[in-house]
């Protein structure tokens, strides 16, 4: 193995006086050759795009494989399987896993049972997401990583590599323009004067190069720009599965969820009532919906309406609720208010009163407590 010293000693030399020369410029002790503004901007440009390109690259990652440690699991596995040359195996999502355990566990609680027959239905429901989301990633790793993870590993290390050849040529430069301008003999300024001429060809050439790639940075954008719609496109349709899967799994429990649970819909009764009061009470409007048919021909005017002598009392409210109108009081769960009824209200309505705030209250949200 040959190794030569001398050629090693002046790479080491040259290496040295450019960092020096570098370390100067930076403190303005030494004169600098700028850029063209064209280039300048390509440069800019491209730091913006290798930049951005990585950020949204890693996250994208992230999103399709949220949990950091089996990310950085999968992401050994791709590289060893790319290595050997082989397939990637599909891998199972936790949607698909967490279906199989549902499936598992109903033909051990026993198919035939309310609670074993509706896992089933549930983790079938799971295995059909985990597969819509894996085929997801697979697009989205075909159609969008693959082009971003291309242009960071391919076409950014080859415009790297040459503007670091760039970036000699101008110290180089720089050099033989400081060495002519020390040349006080005649035959040393005709030498620095060659040594100039063949630095500044050598220098505008690695220019023009590092310009040309620069400017397929533009190729580069309209590419992603390609890939993007892609992964919009992807996006939309595992959604849309997603959506589908969900609505049948409702119906599916729907149609069945009468006839395990009778009262299914109704609220629980409030402490201390009877086991046979939750049935009779009304359904529990939905948040933001539950001033509907409320006293419909009430004309009550609520800052007209007194509390009465006796009959008033302490109700814990259960769930939040936004008042649709003035007339409605605005609830928060927890809290205690002091309710009652005055003569012709709809019994599914209370008047609430905290401190100096009154509105009628909905029923089913209360839990009365004296």
């Amino acid at each position: 193995m040959d190794f030569n010293v001398k050629k090693l000693a002046s790479d080491a030399g040259i290496f040295f006086t450019r960092a020096v020369q570098f370390t100067e410029e930076k403190l303005g002790q030494a004169e600098k050759t700028e850029l063209d503004a064209h280039l300048e901007n390509l440069l800019a440009r491209a730091d913006s795009t290798k930049n951005w390109t990585e950020k949204i690259f890693r996250q994208t990652e992230a999103l399709l494989q949220p949990n950091p440690v089996d990310h950085t699991g999968a992401r050994i596995e791709e590289f060893l399987f790319e290595k050997l040359d082989r397939k990637i195996p599909s891998r199972t999502t936790n949607g698909e896993l967490l279906g199989q355990y549902m499936l598992e566990a109903a033909n051990d609680f026993g198919p035939g049972t309310p609670y074993g027959s509706t896992l089933i239905k549930v983790g079938e429901s799971q295995r059909r997401l985990g597969g819509a989301e894996r085929e997801f990633m697979q697009a989205t790793s075909i159609s969008f990583l693959t082009p971003l993870r291309n242009f960071l590993e391919g076409d950014w290390r080859t415009i790297s590599k040459e503007r670091r050849v760039l970036q000699n040529r101008r110290l180089d430069l720089d050099a033989c323009k400081a060495r002519l301008k020390k040349a006080k003999a005649a035959e040393a300024k005709v030498a620095a004067e060659h040594e100039l001429r063949v630095a500044q060809t050598e220098f505008d050439r690695q220019a023009e190069v590092t310009r040309l790639l620069l400017e397929g940075i533009s190729s580069t954008h309209v590419h992603h720009l390609r890939c993007l719609h892609e992964f919009v496109e992807a996006q939309a349709t595992y959604y849309a599965q997603c959506q589908q899967y969900m609505q049948d799994l409702q119906k599916q429990l729907g149609s069945a969820n009468g006839e395990v649970f009778p009262n299914a819909n109704a609220p629980p009764a409030p402490a201390g009532a009877s086991p046979s009061a939750a049935a009779t009470l009304p359904l529990t409007p939905a948040p933001g919906g539950a001033s509907a048919g409320a006293m419909q021909a009430d004309s009550l005017k609520i800052e007209e309406v007194q509390p009465p002598a006796t009959g008033t009392r302490k109700a814990k409210v259960l769930y939040d609720y936004d008042a649709a109108d003035t007339s409605e009081l605005s609830l928060l769960a927890d809290e205690l208010i002091t309710v009652y009824t005055v003569p012709g209200m709809d019994p599914d309505w209370l008047i609430g009163e905290r401190g100096n705030q009154k509105g009628k209250v909905p029923v089913t949200y209360l839990e009365l407590l004296s």
